[in-house]
């Protein structure tokens, strides 16, 4: 098998930065850290589900998250008024596969959002699949593991 020369460190400083991005309402830098083929998907009651054939909480292509992108920015994200803010903690990365170009990342998150003066407890697992693009990451899957996948969650409007 061909190592990527990617090592733990410079992943979980991509994950960092990515977080931060969402974070900092950063959503121009956030979408450009995806390729141009990429799925950004949150499973909705089963974590192993065919996302093509059954429901899902969010299942975005590139498209989908440019819409996303511009309905945060331009306020026509009615769901965001007042904008929430958010912090998003990342632990236990791990290299879960290491296929050369590409990298299957696996790791635990804990958002905690603002709205309206209410705090509000995110957490799952985080699944990226991180190609190599020059000297760059690029997030072509990113897969949002919600424990609460099949319990109301109410307004999702902003990034997990």
């Amino acid at each position: 098998m061909i190592k990527t020369k990617i090592d733990l460190q410079q992943i979980e400083a991509f994950l960092y930065k990515e977080a931060r991005y969402i974070n900092d309402y950063r959503f121009e830098d956030w979408l450009a850290l995806f390729t141009h083929d990429c799925r950004y998907w949150i499973p909705c009651n089963e974590n192993d589900i065919d996302p093509e054939t059954h429901v899902s909480i969010i299942y975005d292509d590139r498209k989908r998250l440019e819409e996303r992108v511009w309905r945060l920015q331009t306020g026509l994200a009615y769901g965001q008024q007042p904008q929430s803010k958010t912090r998003h903690l990342i632990t236990n990365v791990e290299i879960i596969k290491d296929l050369g170009e590409k990298v299957i990342v696996s790791s635990n998150f804990l958002l905690v959002e603002l709205r309206r003066g209410e705090q509000t407890l995110f957490t799952g697992r985080n699944e990226h699949h991180l190609h190599v693009e020059g000297n760059d990451l690029k997030i072509n899957f990113k897969k949002a593991e919600l424990i609460n996948n099949n319990e109301p969650l109410g307004n999702l409007s902003f990034i997990l």
